[in-house]
């Protein structure tokens, strides 16, 4: 009876070692495909969220989401829900003043009614499209801002881990 109430704690005890390594493993971090809920705050305004949507998902290291986001999300665990406050310069940046520039309207799409402040699509020379935003309207000409809209911004995400897994091998 004492050897099979060993050999029972003995499995129990490498049951609970390999349950804490498996645990450590769930953590975000390098070599890991996360997946999060997100609900993104700018200037106490809630302008996006992927609850109840599609969560976002991404691997650790891949450039995928802004860089002062990732850092932080590194080290939670699944289930772990956090607040993360992003500078403006770990976001999309600061204002850059090179990249305002202005056009005649005549060079913009024909019929539209521009106002400060409307979201265009812009075309870069590599085909991909980017917003561009228009910063000012003076008579025939409009001042397009080529900053990302989220520029100089400081940012709030309340985040929840929702799971975490081994990244693909490339």
């Amino acid at each position: 009876m004492k050897k099979l109430l060993a050999g029972g704690f003995v499995l129990l005890l490498v049951a609970m070692l390999n349950g804490g390594a498996f645990a450590d493993s769930l953590v975000v971090g390098p070599g890991k495909k996360v997946t999060f809920d997100y609900t993104l705050t700018v200037d106490k305004a809630q302008v996006e969220t992927s609850v109840g949507k599609e969560p976002l998902v991404y691997v650790v290291g891949a450039h995928s989401i802004i860089p002062g986001l990732e850092a932080q999300l590194n080290g939670l665990h699944m289930n772990d829900e956090k607040v993360v406050n992003v500078a403006a310069k770990d976001a999309y940046g600061e204002v850059d003043p090179k990249q305002f520039r202005e056009y005649p309207k005549t060079a913009l799409p024909q019929g539209m009614d521009f106002k400060k402040g409307m979201v265009l699509q812009a075309h870069a020379p590599d085909g991909s499209t980017l917003p561009v935003v228009i910063s000012e309207v003076k008579g025939d000409k409009v001042v397009l801002n080529f900053n990302h809209p989220l520029a100089g911004k400081d940012l709030s995400f309340k985040v929840k881990i929702l799971k975490i897994e081994d990244a693909p091998k490339v």
